[in-house]
């Protein structure tokens, strides 16, 4: 999947099947901060660390978030929330 046909499901009524730390993103497009944070908090790897970082800093927890970037092994992002949005997801979708 790209991430164009990854962006183009965010206007269906449940996530496509992909790892939860892309439903995670899928949900936080969608603007369910609070979905996409449950489900990230639950995925135990890096790729759950890394939008779980993503999460607090869209939230405004930077020392959060830089806990977070460091269990992802990732350096902290300062870049713009969706370009952060796009590396994440175009990263998750390579991986697959």
């Amino acid at each position: 999947m790209t991430l164009s046909e990854f962006r183009a499901t965010l206007k269906d009524a449940a996530p496509p099947d992909v790892s939860p730390a892309l439903v995670a993103l899928w949900h936080d497009a969608r603007g369910d901060w609070e979905m996409a944070h449950r489900v990230a908090q639950d995925v135990n790897d890096r790729s759950g660390a890394w939008v779980h970082a993503y999460l607090h800093r869209k939230e405004g927890e930077i020392d959060n978030a830089r806990y977070w970037y460091g269990q992802a092994d990732k350096p902290a992002a300062t870049d713009s929330l969706e370009a952060e949005w796009d590396r994440i997801a175009s990263g998750l979708l390579d991986e697959r």
